[in-house]
């Protein structure tokens, strides 16, 4: 992992070689597979996945019989902790719950605003080799709290046409209607435009791959997404009194991922700095994923050496890293100088896969520095608001004049009109 000063890792992102995902090649596949799917339907849909997953399946729909047998095959531990997983996010995001809100201070006057959840969510899940129970619980549970009526997942079969078993008691732990095996940008082709056996979604949440991203991407407009996500991130503020073996683990938990994962630690001391260096060569050769460890860290994994903490954040808030833990003293009173990050670690015990499972707070989060404009997915993403205006006879009267001056003067004498002839009408 390379010991860098703030100007050189600024320089390595200048000139691009500090690396991130080119998505653009993938583009003419995505639109293909998107244009076949809206002409051929569940035709597109099995023929994709025998091309894609390698597997020709009867249905894509989820059996009953699966999830039972699901049931069977996970641990009675797993299930207590997706349980307590769920009580967690649920309590979180209960918070976040918006209502309907209408104002009458003003005499013949009512505003307001209403608050409406979507009728119909995707929801996204990786799969294949992997499983990812905690993406059901993380994209599920705001999305039944804003009050969505129908919530469907989609998610990759291995090779024997069968879905994770976590995946599956997960989804049935939170009250999904339906499950369907498919992946890759075939599935968002058909949440977003729908075929005969999955109906067209209002909005897809969910992480996937490179072709899954920039589908969302294509058909954003047509349907709501929640975010592009790319590379999964993590950048760690450092003083003297982190200690370094933490550090090292927890950078290394980010570069597990794929092997455009980016792992940035800042310090403001160089013998931690060495400390960390060697605590993650130590670490990397004992772990499962060595070899993805091994290519991030070389791509993107970082150690900045900076002269304060003031600097340190200068360059957490140019990075607008997705997971920012702060292993520094004093940590919750240094939050206030962080302005973009998608979530904050607090400390040497608030490590960053707590987040990821456990805690409560989201776990899909805005990535590549679009923390300096997004925020975490939210119960808020799963509703749509509609403003309310009731005027009075003598409200509308009063607020004519000026309303009638505004319309002139951007040219448009159709709206003038619409407020003239009611105020002639009342004069009359």
């Amino acid at each position: 992992m390379k010991l860098i000063t703030p100007e050189q890792f600024r320089q390595e992102k200048n000139n691009d070689t500090y690396s991130q995902t080119d998505e653009s090649n993938i583009d003419e596949t995505v639109l293909e597979i998107i244009k076949l799917v809206k002409k051929d339907g569940d035709e597109a849909l099995y023929r994709f996945t025998e091309q894609f997953d390698g597997i020709k399946l009867d249905q894509v729909a989820v059996s009953k019989e699966e999830f039972i047998e699901a049931n069977k095959m996970v641990s009675d531990e797993f299930k207590s902790a997706l349980e307590e997983a769920k009580a967690n996010i649920t309590a979180f995001h209960e918070v976040q719950k918006e209502y309907s809100w209408f104002t009458d201070n003003t005499e013949g006057i009512m505003l307001g605003q209403k608050v409406t959840p979507l009728k119909k969510v995707g929801v996204y899940v990786p799969g294949g080799k992997a499983s990812y129970p905690s993406t059901v619980l993380m994209n599920v549970i705001p999305a039944k709290l804003a009050g969505v009526k129908n919530i469907i997942i989609t998610t990759p079969p291995d090779r024997n046409g069968k879905i994770s078993p976590e995946v599956l008691v997960a989804a049935e732990l939170v009250g999904v209607d339906e499950v369907y095996k498919l992946g890759g940008a075939q599935a968002i082709a058909a949440l977003a435009y729908g075929t005969s056996s999955i109906g067209k979604v209002a909005k897809i949440v969910g992480p996937g791959n490179a072709f899954v991203a920039r589908a969302k991407k294509w058909v954003y407009g047509d349907v709501a997404i929640d975010m592009i996500a790319g590379p999964s991130e993590i950048c760690i503020v450092a003083d003297e009194s982190a200690p370094a073996d933490y550090v090292a683990a927890d950078l290394l938990s980010q570069a597990e991922h794929d092997e455009q994962s980016s792992s940035i630690c800042i310090t403001t001391s160089k013998p931690l700095a060495t400390e960390i260096q060697l605590a993650i060569d130590q670490q990397t050769a004992a772990l499962d994923r060595k070899d993805i460890i091994e290519k991030a860290l070389t791509q993107n994994g970082r150690i900045i050496v900076v002269e304060n903490l003031q600097d340190a954040f200068n360059l957490v808030n140019e990075i607008a890293p997705e997971h920012l833990q702060l292993m520094i003293e004093n940590a919750a009173e240094k939050v206030a100088y962080v302005q973009n990050a998608g979530a904050i670690f607090l400390g040497s015990f608030s490590p960053e896969p707590l987040g990821d499972y456990f805690a409560g707070p989201n776990h899909t989060l805005p990535t590549s520095g679009t923390a300096a404009f997004s925020s975490p997915l939210g119960v808020y993403d799963f509703m749509k608001k509609s403003s309310i205006i009731n005027y009075s006879k003598k409200s509308l009267l009063d607020a004519s004049e000026n309303i009638i001056t505004l319309a002139k003067a951007e040219g448009l004498s159709a709206h003038a009109n619409s407020i003239q002839i009611r105020k002639d009408n009342y004069n009359a």
